[in-house]
C-alpha cells in the first residue's frame, strides 16, 4: 500500500514537468507557424529579432529554467527567518522599482500605444523584459509568504490585512497605468490568494467600493479601453475596427472545423488576424488542428491544474500549500482569460496563454514558477518517504 502511493507522489512532478514541456513545445511550433510571412526574407544576422526563431531559442532556456529552479528549496522564499532575510522582498522591491521606471518615457518602450516593456541593450542584440510579470509573481509569492508567516493574525483588519492589502495596492496602481487587463488579473489573484490564506470575507467586501470606484476610473480614463468595451457590446458596429481582432479570430476558429487545415496551412496568419503569435494564437491552433487541437491544448491546462491540485491537498506545510495555490490560480486563471478573449467570451485584454504565447519573459519566469511547484512536489515525496521510514523502524523494533 505505502509502495504504491511512493510510485504516485514520486512521478508527480514529472507529470507537471512534461505537461508543462508540451504546452511549450506546442507554443513554440504555432508561434513558428504564426509568424510565416510572405515577403520578409531569412536573415540570420537578425535571427533575434524574428519572433519564430527567438521563440525557438526561449524554449530550451525555459526547460533550463524549470529544472534548475526545481531544486531550489521552496523555503527559502519563505519569511521563517525574518523579512529582510529572504529574497522575495527583495525580488518584489526590485519589481516596483522597475515598474516606476518603465513608465519613464524615455526608459520604458511604448509598443502597441502601451508603454509595457523596458530595453536591455546587449551589444548587437536587444533584449525586452517586461517588468509586470516579475510584479505578477513577485507579488504571488510575497502573499504566500506573508500568509505563512502570520497565520491566523491575518484576519486583524488594521495591522495585517490593509497593510497587505497596500502592498498589492502599489503594485497593481504602477501596472494599471499602461495595462489594464493585467492589474486586474493580479488583482483577482491576489484577492483569491488572501482567501486561502484565511482572511475574513467581509475584510474583502469593505475594498470592493475602492475596487469598483478604481475600475470606473481607469476604464473612463482611456477611450481606447471604452471602445474595446463598446466593441465586444455591439461586434457588429465594430467589426472593421475595434471588434475586427476578435471577429478574426472567430473566422479563424470557425474555418478549422474539427481536424483543421493542417499544420502550416492557415492563412488568417498573412496579415489578417494581428497579434496571432501572442494573445491569440490559441486562434491559429484552431485554424490549423482544428476543434481537435483546441481540445488538446485546454486539456493540457486542465491536467496541469488537477496535478497542481493534488501537489497542494498533499503538502502539509502552510506556506507551501500557499504558494502551490497561487502558482496553480494563476497559470490556470490566465489560461482561461486568454481562451475567453480568443473565443471572444470576453473583452479584449493583452494577457497571454501560458508556455504557448510568444513572450520570453512569460514563458521564462512561469517555468520557474512551476520549477517551484515541482519543488514543492519533490518535498512532499521526501516528507512520505521519511514517515514510511519511520514506520518500518517502528514495525521493526515492534
Amino acid at each position: 500500500m505505502l509502495k504504491d502511493t511512493r510510485i504516485k507522489e514520486t512521478s508527480l512532478a514529472d507529470y507537471i514537468a512534461m505537461v508543462v514541456i508540451f504546452l511549450m513545445a506546442i507554443g513554440t511550433v504555432f508561434v513558428f507557424s504564426a509568424a510565416a510571412n510572405l515577403t520578409q526574407k531569412l536573415d540570420l544576422q537578425k535571427i533575434y529579432n524574428l519572433p519564430s526563431l527567438r521563440q525557438i531559442l526561449f524554449f530550451p532556456l525555459a526547460c533550463l529554467i524549470l529544472y534548475s529552479v526545481s531544486h531550489i528549496d521552496y523555503h527559502r522564499f519563505s519569511l521563517e527567518k525574518g523579512w529582510f532575510k529572504s529574497p522575495i522582498v527583495y525580488l518584489l522591491i526590485l519589481a516596483v522599482t522597475l515598474l516606476i521606471i518603465v513608465l519613464i518615457p524615455h526608459l520604458g518602450t511604448e509598443i502597441n500605444r502601451a508603454r509595457r516593456w523596458l530595453r536591455i541593450p546587449l551589444g548587437p542584440l536587444s533584449i525586452s523584459f517586461q517588468p509586470s510579470e516579475l510584479a505578477k509573481w513577485a507579488t504571488i509569492i510575497m502573499l504566500a509568504a506573508v500568509g505563512a508567516k502570520i497565520g491566523s493574525d491575518i484576519r486583524i483588519y488594521c495591522k495585517r490585512f490593509i497593510p497587505i492589502c497596500c502592498i498589492i495596492g502599489v503594485v497593481v496602481a504602477l501596472i494599471v497605468v499602461e495595462d489594464f487587463g493585467t492589474a486586474a488579473f493580479i488583482a483577482m489573484v491576489s484577492f483569491l490568494l488572501l482567501i486561502a490564506a484565511g482572511v475574513k470575507l467581509w475584510h474583502l467586501l469593505t475594498l470592493l467600493p475602492v475596487g469598483i470606484v478604481g475600475f470606473f476610473v481607469e476604464l473612463l480614463r482611456s477611450q481606447h479601453r471604452l471602445e474595446r468595451l463598446a466593441a465586444f457590446l455591439e461586434p457588429d458596429r465594430w467589426s472593421d475596427s475595434i471588434a475586427y481582432q476578435a471577429n478574426q479570430s472567430l473566422v479563424a476558429l470557425g474555418s478549422g472545423g474539427l481536424w483543421g487545415k493542417g499544420l502550416g496551412r492557415g492563412i488568417c496568419k498573412y496579415g489578417h488576424l494581428p497579434e496571432d503569435t501572442t494573445d491569440f494564437v490559441f486562434a491559429i491552433i484552431g485554424e490549423e488542428l482544428g476543434f481537435v487541437g483546441n481540445v488538446v491544448v485546454i486539456g493540457l491546462f486542465i491536467v496541469f491544474i488537477c496535478l497542481g491540485i493534488v501537489v497542494i491537498l498533499r503538502c502539509k506545510e502552510r506556506f507551501g500549500r500557499l504558494l502551490a495555490g497561487g502558482i496553480v490560480l494563476t497559470i490556470g486563471i490566465q489560461a482561461a482569460l486568454n481562451i475567453g478573449v480568443v473565443t471572444v467570451v470576453l473583452p479584449t485584454k493583452g494577457i497571454p496563454l501560458p508556455f504557448v504565447s510568444a513572450g520570453g519573459t512569460s514563458m521564462l519566469l512561469s517555468s520557474a514558477a512551476v520549477g517551484v511547484l515541482l519543488n514543492i512536489a519533490k518535498q512532499t515525496e521526501q516528507a512520505f518517504r521519511r514517515i514510511e521510514n519511520d514506520v518500518s523502524c517502528e514495525s521493526a523494533e515492534t
